[in-house]
């Protein structure tokens, strides 16, 4: 069965299409619309892993972000504190003198967890976000 293919037009900072196009000249795709299915594909997948983060969980969450985008600091600290229940630890370094790194060890329920996350990927500024967690073993 064919698919209908869609069209759609995408307005991108000139430095990330051309790193963009690197990568999937690296990777050998015959187009960018191929590399541009094959990131959607990939986020998909890891909106449906997001999706089944249930339980208690012990995890990191590491962020990377412009701390000069106005008042991003502020609403990650607010961030921080709302959920400060769950976050055991964090570690701050600063990458250069814009970027800074950031990455949380957390505990707690995977719905508090992965809502977390999600707020801290939806701020501007913030770069790149990544989870990942394990489910704890049960004490013996």
């Amino acid at each position: 069965m064919e698919k209908e293919l869609a069209r759609i037009g995408v307005s991108l900072p000139e430095n990330l299409l051309e790193e963009f196009d690197e990568i999937i000249t690296k990777r050998g795709y015959s187009s960018r619309s191929e590399g541009i299915r094959d990131a959607i594909r990939s986020y998909i997948r890891y909106y449906a892993w997001m999706s089944e983060v249930e339980g208690e969980r012990v995890g990191t969450i590491s962020m990377v972000y412009d701390h000069n985008q106005r008042g991003l600091v502020n609403s990650l600290l607010d961030i921080e504190h709302e959920f400060s229940s769950i976050i055991r630890s964090s570690l701050h370094v600063h990458i250069s003198h814009d970027i800074c790194m950031e990455v949380l060890l957390v505990r707690g329920e995977g719905r508090d967890v992965k809502s977390l996350t999600e707020k801290i990927m939806t701020l501007r500024g913030v770069k790149h976000v990544k989870l990942t967690t394990i489910i704890p073993e049960e004490e013996i």
